[in-house]
């Protein structure tokens, strides 16, 4: 018997539905994929809430790893057997789901599935921000905002193997602790410290050249301040909520600053970009310069549950639905 998370309307965590669902075979492109993990991501929320729309009724999840048990016809990239994962289709909490081949890589034997899961869609976005977005050098100074989620841990490690200097934002000592040990050389600890005071005063006023913000509205206008003259804003995700309006013309009053919004589906629509960016993540975390780590594991049925613990900042790290 095969069950996904349904979700019919949006809402809170309580639109998530546990599931009876049938997987028929593959369709023309497609591999019909037994998953052994998903991975928990911050995106997942913005689609069961609206805010990212989705057709209804649909399966959230947008990252995970398992064993192919079928293949079309028209296949040959991969085969039954394999060992596959993705970061980026939408329909990851499932036991089983048909997906499009070229949208998946195959796992090195060194790599498990479920640390696969825990790392596809936030390691390639972390590969996207810090080689192709702004490709952080040896001696850059930069800011990493929610240092100890998913995405920042693997950031840190990352911006630090390529020479970087690294600052980031966490919200408890526990956290300073944890990204400390994960390459960030000064964690600041934003519920009692002013970020922008704090990044002054650790550059010595020469302020960084990109900050790399997966936050959002509270944020956002604040860590402009952060900027060297013409520094990079990369602006990636909206866990405080959606940045408000406001002026281009504050851009230049700032010192001529960069902006960009990037979504990894843009820089992986090419099937050849997505697996080179596969490789990259590859290597760094087989060549032990990045390290992922699970840090929570919930039951795929739990997955309201693993909602309200992402949503109240109670999540460091990487987490997976276990299936």
């Amino acid at each position: 018997m095969t069950h996904a998370i349904r979700v019919h309307e949006t809402g809170g965590p309580e639109v998530l539905k546990w599931e009876e669902i049938h997987v028929g075979e593959p369709g023309p492109g497609q591999v019909r994929l037994r998953q052994e993990a998903a991975g928990l991501n911050f995106i997942d929320v913005y689609h069961r809430t609206g805010l990212y729309p989705q057709p209804l009724p649909f399966t959230p999840g947008v990252e995970g790893a398992g064993v192919v048990e079928a293949v079309a016809p028209d296949v040959t990239a991969v085969k039954v057997g394999d060992r596959i994962a993705y970061g980026g289709p939408v329909g990851g909490y499932a036991d089983v789901r048909l997906i499009a081949a070229d949208r998946v890589v195959k796992l090195p034997n060194a790599i498990s599935s479920e640390q696969a899961a825990a790392m596809m869609l936030q390691g390639m976005t972390a590969e996207m921000l810090v080689k192709r977005v702004y490709p952080v050098k040896p001696g850059d100074m930069v800011l990493i905002h929610a240092a100890a989620g998913g995405v920042g841990l693997i950031l840190c490690q990352w911006a630090k193997a390529l020479g970087a200097t690294v600052i980031g934002t966490v919200g408890s000592d526990e956290k300073a602790e944890l990204v400390r040990a994960h390459g960030c050389d000064h964690p600041i600890v934003y519920t009692r410290q002013d970020f922008v005071a704090e990044v002054e005063r650790i550059t010595g006023g020469a302020k960084v050249a990109v900050v790399y913000d997966g936050v959002g509205r509270d944020t956002f206008m604040k860590s402009l301040d952060c900027l060297q003259r013409r520094g990079m804003m990369a602006s990636f995700g909206n866990a405080s909520g959606p940045v408000d309006p406001f002026d281009a013309l504050l851009l230049a009053r700032k010192g001529s600053l960069f902006l960009t919004r990037p979504t990894l589906y843009d820089y992986t629509l090419d099937p050849a970009d997505l697996q080179q960016s596969a490789r990259a993540l590859f290597d760094v975390v087989t060549s032990g310069k990045v390290k992922i780590e699970v840090k929570q594991r919930f039951a795929l049925k739990d997955a309201a549950e693993a909602h309200r613990a992402l949503e109240a900042r109670k999540t460091s790290g990487s987490t997976v639905l276990t299936i």
